[in-house]
């Protein structure tokens, strides 16, 4: 069993200059959720470049397809990943879920980011608004099962906010 090591994830994103966003349950414990979550749910940006070197992180992380039966192998260039819209990873860090367009998104372009600094690595993360939204829109059941907690801290901060 991989430990999980969501800052290494993040610091080899950034050292290969990825352009994305953090989204999902680790972006709602930053944005202060007690709700734990076993992964990291990125959004990249899909341009060519920024494919490519997400293709060049990957291949670092050691990422391979997340199945049943185990890891399997893939081989990631940028136009794989600009022609897919989910993948589940497993890395040497732990599981990375890519998105290209979360529930209710067309892309990274259509989220609000905040900007959380992480003992110096800045990380863009998709606000606490997105992160509710998305998990309303996929409705899943885990999602909704969090949904009451994620709204309530969204009242807490529009309190503080307005204080």
């Amino acid at each position: 069993m991989v430990r999980f090591q969501p800052e290494q994830m993040l610091e080899v994103l950034e050292r290969h200059g990825v352009v994305y966003a953090l989204i999902g349950g680790l972006a709602a414990t930053l944005h202060g959720s007690p709700l734990r979550t076993g992964d990291v749910d990125i959004c990249p940006q899909r341009n060519p470049e920024n494919c490519d070197r997400l293709a060049r992180a990957l291949r670092e992380l050691e990422a391979r397809v997340r199945s049943p039966d185990g890891p399997l192998p893939f081989d990631f260039d940028a136009r794989s990943l600009a022609a897919v819209d989910v993948l589940n990873l497993s890395t040497r860090f732990g599981d990375l879920d890519i998105c290209a367009r979360p529930a209710g998104f067309d892309g990274l372009e259509a989220l609000t980011l905040v900007h959380y600094d992480l003992d110096g690595l800045v990380v863009p993360v998709a606000s606490l608004e997105n992160v509710i939204h998305s998990k309303e829109s996929a409705n899943r059941e885990k999602d909704r099962a969090a949904l009451p907690t994620l709204r309530k801290l969204l009242d807490k901060i529009g309190a503080r906010a307005s204080d």
